[in-house]
Parts: C-alpha cells; sequence; structure tokens
C-alpha cells in the first residue's frame, strides 16, 4: 500500500510522528529515506517524543546507532556510510529486537531488513515543505491507512 501526504510545516511533521506513534509495537521497521535537510531526523525526533523519550535525538550520522530507552525503545540508525556492510555492525540484534528501529537511509542495508516494513521517503518541496510517500504491506497497511484520520 502506498500513500503520499503533504506536510506543510515543523508542525505537520510532528502531526504524522504523533500518529504512527500511537501504532508503534515491538519489532516495528520504519525506514526514511530523502534528501540531506528533508526532515528524516526531525520526523525521528517527533516520533521519539510522541513515544515517551525525553532524551535529546539528534542524528546518529558518525555513531551509526544511537538507542533511546521508553516504555519501548527506540534504535534510532544512519547507515549512509554503510552501502551492505551492516553485518559487520552486528545491527540485525536491534533490527530484530523488541524496540522500534528507524533507519535512515534504509536502502543501503536493505537485504538485512525484514521482507515487511514502514518506508517514509520524504522530498523537499520548498523550505518548509515536504511530500512523503509512505509504503507498506501486512501489518504496515492498516497504520498506512490510519494516517490521517
Amino acid at each position: 500500500m502506498k500513500k503520499v501526504i503533504q506536510l506543510d510545516s515543523e508542525k505537520d511533521t510532528a502531526s504524522l510522528a504523533n500518529q504512527i506513534a500511537k501504532m508503534i509495537f515491538p519489532g516495528m521497521v520504519i525506514g526514511l529515506s530523502g534528501d540531506l535537510g528533508s526532515g528524516k531526523t526531525t520526523f525521528t525526533k517527533y516520533l521519539a517524543k510522541a513515544m515517551g523519550i525525553e532524551e535529546t535525538v539528534n542524528s546518529p550520522t558518525f555513531t551509526l546507532l544511537k538507542t533511546y530507552e521508553g516504555q519501548l525503545d527506540l534504535y534510532h540508525m544512519d547507515v549512509y556510510r554503510l552501502e551492505d556492510a551492516g553485518y559487520d555492525y552486528a545491527l540485525d540484534d536491534y533490527i530484530y529486537g523488541e524496540g522500534v528501529s528507524v533507519i535512515e537511509w534504509y536502502g543501503y542495508i536493505e537485504s538485512m531488513l525484514p521482507k515487511g516494513f514502514l518506508t517514509l521517503r520524504f522530498s523537499l518541496v520548498d523550505e518548509t515543505k515536504r511530500d512523503v510517500v509512505i509504503e507498506g504491506s501486512g501489518i504496515y497497511e492498516k497504520i498506512i491507512q490510519q494516517i490521517g484520520h
């Protein structure tokens, strides 16, 4: 299933993250893609906040992985520098763990991801607007159906 939405402001990004946070579950995987500055980390910050995580969330670009504790732990990954070398970093312990995995640039390790996961592809429209293509199958279809309602 696929849905395209437009985010007109950072407030809309927060709203999208809040909607998804209401439907999270242990082992959920969210893959993020899009140009630099398109909103991937901003979305993750709002998702963490909606999950009740109080720590400051920032990009794990140079550390590869940051974990945040909450009712469900959040595993925030930026795998831009890996290009299919992910197995050398034991990321599957997190991806197939009990928390929620948010993976920026997921395409670089797609071969190690579960068959079904939620993807959000961010595209810059202008300084404040973003188009987001949301896709997923199986259980993720129900999540996509609820977005915007």
